[in-house]
């Protein structure tokens, strides 16, 4: 029999993707939404209203495995005090909800997999290549990730194997990262931000859902795994190749730190840094990266 997938925030770019790889795989796939959605005959919605506590139990309860992706995006607006609570909780209160219900039920899973971020790393630019065993930075990056796995972390306490794939910038045909900049790069108005020497680890998209599912399939793989190529990119290389696709040399100066600061305000630290970061332990698992050429792989989105 077909194994069931519960996905929080499968309707997003990640989620939409991952939905489909899991499909093909043979997979059931269940999805919480705050919306009415028609049941197709592989995805089944639930509903959940976070503002009001509330999960469809019988989601939980007809899981096997749980994919927690959902959270406000990180850089879609102003860090106010405000805002920063949102991003926070948004990814902690469902997990919190989800413990309760399978605490409370004696309900088994297979797994419970969830996302973090790079930012568990801070926002700092530096040469060390951070791994999983590199501690938090006390920044609101680092302390939002280090929260939001130590929440993930309680679901371990009821003997289920969890997972935490730490995700850098995802690459993919007009979604994400890439939605939000090609516009101005093919315009012909593409420029590094700040010093450009922040680094920018990267991921496909279809690398990324490739990760999901080796951590369905492989019982082995437990605890925190970084999710990005590693290699040299920086901001500064990324914008020069993005530019050269669209066939020109960057020529507008680079935008001022300060500029972006009085913009962006506090949220412009997570544009002006970067830290390179290792994937030699998911690749230790077996995994292999399909993508790991930034120009091959920006050619593959953009077409």
């Amino acid at each position: 029999m077909a194994k069931n997938v519960l996905l929080t925030g499968g309707t997003g770019f990640v989620g939409k993707h991952l939905t489909d790889v899991l499909i093909d795989n043979g997979f059931l796939v269940s999805i919480l939404s705050r919306s009415d959605q028609k049941n197709t005959p592989s995805i089944t919605y639930y509903k959940w209203d976070l503002k009001k506590n509330f999960i469809d139990e019988k989601a939980i309860l007809e899981a096997d495995y749980i994919i927690h992706l959902a959270g406000e995006g990180i850089v879609e607006k102003r860090w106010t005090t405000k805002r920063k609570k949102a991003i926070l909780e948004s990814r902690t209160k469902p997990i919190d909800l989800i413990f309760s219900i399978l605490k409370e039920q004696n309900k088994n899973l297979d797994a419970f997999i969830s996302a973090s971020g790079i930012g568990f790393y801070g926002a700092i630019t530096s040469h060390k290549i951070c791994d999983e065993t590199t501690p938090p930075t006390n920044d609101f990056l680092g302390n939002t990730c280090q929260v939001w796995e130590n929440t993930v972390d309680q679901i371990a306490t009821l003997n289920i194997r969890t997972v935490k794939i730490r995700t850098g910038i995802v690459l993919g045909k007009g979604e994400g990262f890439l939605k939000e900049i090609v516009p101005s790069f093919k315009s012909g108005f593409g420029a590094v931000l700040g010093t450009g020497k922040q680094y920018l680890p990267w991921i496909h998209i279809d690398d990324l859902c490739q990760i999901y599912l080796k951590a369905i399939q492989d019982e082995q793989i437990q605890g925190a795994y970084n999710a990005c190529v590693t290699d040299t990119t920086t901001n500064s290389r990324f914008s020069k190749v993005l530019a050269n696709l669209f066939g020109y040399t960057i020529w507008l100066p680079k935008v001022p730190a300060f500029v972006l600061k009085i913009v962006l305000g506090e949220m412009s630290i997570a544009i002006l840094k970067g830290q390179r970061v290792s994937s030699e332990k998911i690749q230790k698992t077996g995994f292999e990266f399909q993508f790991t050429d930034l120009e091959k792989t920006l050619v593959n989105c953009l077409n």
